[in-house]
């Protein structure tokens, strides 16, 4: 079984900095792209960051210039480092995963975390 675990959400007030991590364990097989959404109260859920197993990476306009978004491979591990928050940064944060678990070969299928909780107060 596959599973993506997040940590490191919390509350902090406007312009600080929080850094959210994901570790996918179980059995897989190879891992491609890695990302960051998340769904504020009475919100759909919207992409904030992506990444390639190649390190290229993708950024809502929202957070560009504020937050990154990186991966260590040999872990399995993503991060997204948040800076200078904003009270419209707080939602639930989900990791997702495109990855192959190896007991279903070849297939690749989206995997996510429960949700890590951002607050961040004015």
């Amino acid at each position: 079984q596959v599973q993506l675990v997040e940590s490191g959400g919390g509350l902090v007030q406007a312009g600080g900095s929080l850094r959210l991590s994901c570790a996918a364990s179980g059995s897989i097989f190879s891992i491609n792209s890695m990302g960051w959404y998340r769904q504020a109260p009475g919100k759909q859920r919207e992409l904030v960051a992506t990444i390639t197993s190649g390190g290229s990476s993708n950024y809502a306009d929202s957070v560009k210039g504020r937050f990154t978004i990186s991966r260590d491979n040999a872990k399995d591990t993503v991060y997204l480092q948040m800076n200078s928050l904003k009270p419209e940064d707080t939602a639930v944060y989900y990791c997702t995963a495109g990855l192959v678990a190896t007991s279903s070969l070849p297939y690749m299928r989206d995997y996510w975390g429960q949700g890590t909780q951002v607050t961040v107060s004015s």
